[in-house]
């Protein structure tokens, strides 16, 4: 994966968040990564919304968001970047622990660009990770050459 791209994981589970930096980092994956606990952190980055971090014109980003998360959800996430001109360009990951087929259609039909369900069992949960890192060290993802120093979408308008 190129140094320049920035994982972005929105994940509001500390040791799963933990897990994925620590087993993407062990297959050899030393890109910058930003964590967020919540949907609300997620678009704010995104959307340029508040204080913390935002998103960068001139940076690539995937994004591995969970489903269920508090304040908003991994889905409404998902809708709002994949409505903006954009940001739609970004790769979304769905990485959840439910493998519903129709959770996983409504994540296909917003968007996303891969449904991974997090395995409960830890060796297979590791498995997954080296595979999702694998797929990443061999994409070719867009950069955010389209920001104007303006704020994009609808998000909290």
């Amino acid at each position: 994966m190129r140094g320049d791209v920035i994982i972005v994981i929105a994940e509001d589970d500390e040791g799963h968040a933990s897990l994925i930096i620590k087993n993407l980092q062990r297959i050899g994956i030393e890109n910058e990564m930003l964590h967020f606990c919540d949907g609300e952190e997620t678009l704010n980055f995104f959307f340029r919304k508040g204080e913390g971090p935002h998103v960068k014109s001139g940076t690539a980003y995937v994004l591995l968001l969970d489903v269920r998360m508090p304040k908003i959800d991994g889905l409404e996430v998902l809708r709002q970047l994949k409505c903006d001109s954009v940001l739609q360009k970004i790769p979304v990951i769905m990485i959840t622990t439910t493998d519903d087929p129709d959770e996983v259609e409504r994540c296909h039909a917003l968007g996303c660009n891969v449904y991974i369900s997090k395995p409960v069992d830890y060796d297979r949960f590791v498995k997954s990770m080296n595979h999702l890192g694998l797929f990443l060290k061999t994409s070719e993802l867009p950069k955010m050459n389209d920001f104007r120093g303006e704020q994009t979408g609808h998000y909290g308008s």
